[in-house]
């Protein structure tokens, strides 16, 4: 089993962070971001977060729902939880795609879609700073 991040409500919900998922197959892309899990509820969510070109933000959103698709289907059969795959994906300068709100609130806690796209737009911002100067 990975390393545990953090562990609520008795043990109950789990978050894994940037951890590998052990499955009995062989599966190459099974290292979401974040892994939450909660035995109580029966479910699992694979959050990936990723900063992309403005004109590809949906394109990233399928890619990535399909790239977990395999890691889904294991982790339902070897954990018995029903398990959903979100895509975080924002674009260089903040855009993102319409699907993203009901994404990011499947996600438990607040989360203002501001502060995400200052965040990546802040991101972009100091890339751009450390290739230009």
């Amino acid at each position: 089993m990975p390393k545990v991040v953090e562990t609520r409500q008795g043990g109950k919900v789990t978050i894994l962070w940037n951890q590998q998922e052990q499955t009995e197959r062989t599966i190459p892309n099974n290292k979401p971001d974040i892994i939450i899990s909660d035995t109580e509820k029966g479910t699992c969510m694979l959050i990936e977060v990723a900063i992309s070109g403005d004109r590809t933000v949906i394109k990233k959103e399928a890619e990535i729902i399909l790239t977990y698709e395999d890691v889904t289907i294991e982790i339902e059969r070897v954990w018995n939880v029903k398990t959903k795959v979100i895509p975080v994906i924002i674009g260089a300068t903040g855009t993102f795609s319409k699907s993203f709100r009901k994404y990011v609130s499947n996600i438990p806690g607040k989360h203002e879609v501001k502060e995400l796209q200052k965040t990546a737009i802040l991101g972009t911002a100091h890339m751009l700073r450390k290739v230009l100067m």
